[in-house]
């Protein structure tokens, strides 16, 4: 069990952990995600870690097909500015390895955000704490556990 399952056990939620073999040649774990589990991988979710203003934290929630903007992020969480936070302090803030961070049960509880196209599925995707490892919740579940907002974060794949 991994902090982000515990924490949706304790919660009460309805949820269902599905998992797979990773490969580590695989360009992006999100797709690979969708692929081996057979869903769309617009429902699948990824977890990505940013730097607010030079100073502080926060956690966007995307789609897999998607990147997340920026702008977006930084205006929705009331910031000038925000950039990709360094992969070490993207691991110590949240207790989780890159390609398997969970927007549950993190270390750090970060101001987190979740892409509006969420709201658009019954359930969704997200890691469930290491690579090879999803949790399938609802948006709102999801929304609830890590304490995120809806706003409209994804951008398109350049």
């Amino acid at each position: 069990m991994t902090p982000a399952i515990n924490s949706a056990k304790h919660a009460g939620i309805a949820f269902q952990i599905h998992e797979y073999q990773h490969d580590a040649a695989a360009q992006s774990y999100g797709l690979e995600a969708a692929e081996k589990l057979a869903v769309a991988a617009q429902q699948v979710f990824k977890t990505l870690v940013v730097t607010l203003d030079g100073k502080q934290l926060a956690v966007g929630i995307v789609p897999v097909t998607s990147q997340l903007g920026l702008k977006q992020i930084a205006k929705a969480a009331g910031a000038k500015k925000a950039a990709m936070a360094a992969p070490a302090d993207v691991e110590r803030a949240t207790g989780y390895v890159l390609g398997g961070v969970s927007p549950l049960s993190q270390k750090k509880r970060l101001p987190t955000f979740i892409d509006d196209s969420a709201q658009t599925f019954s359930t969704l995707y997200v890691s469930a704490g290491r690579r090879g490892l999803e949790i399938e919740l609802t948006p709102n579940d999801l929304a609830a556990l890590c304490q995120g907002r809806f706003a409209a974060l994804a951008t398109a794949l350049s």
